[in-house]
């Protein structure tokens, strides 16, 4: 495999993946760059036991929390993050920026997996087998935990739709 090509097809999921968790374009930025330069450090290492796109979100969860704890902003307990918003009902509502906002709050209120397996969904776009494998889980575990997370956020943002 080669840096340069993965680089090339996986930058703008990596990128969308962390965009989603951080919420901000200059962390997602940062966090991304350091994943594919981690990435390019372990290449040989790299078993291929999994997607590239999901190795590529592991090693970007690890450098987006090694981040948050170096901000400070991490209690010591990793469950306490969440995930992200639904790809149908919930992509209209972030058309509208206040609608955008509540969702977003929304999301950063949910307990883990929840907000990690939504941000999966819809900002790394990462299919529902892709984020089982990523978790040790199953498909249909991904798939629900998904639309619970949807569900919770609609039930926070008052069922914006």
């Amino acid at each position: 495999m080669n840096i340069g090509q993965i680089y090339e097809d996986y930058f703008l999921d990596v990128y969308k993946y962390v965009r989603g968790l951080s919420a901000s374009d200059t962390v997602a930025e940062e966090i991304t760059q350091e994943t594919f330069f981690r990435a390019m450090r372990s290449l040989d290492s790299f078993r291929g036991d999994c997607d590239v796109r999901v190795w590529l979100c592991r090693i970007a969860r690890n450098c987006y929390f090694t981040y948050l704890k170096k901000q400070k902003h991490v209690t010591g307990n990793e469950a306490d993050f969440d995930l992200t918003p639904d790809v149908t009902d919930i992509e209209q509502q972030l058309v509208d920026k206040d609608r955008a906002f509540a969702v977003h709050q929304a999301l950063h209120a949910l307990p883990e997996p929840y907000r990690e397996v939504f941000t999966l969904r819809v900002f790394g776009e990462l299919s529902f087998a892709q984020i089982g494998a990523l978790f040790g889980k199953t498909d249909h575990w991904a798939c629900v935990t998904y639309h619970r997370a949807r569900q919770k956020i609609q039930k926070q943002t008052g069922g914006i739709s």
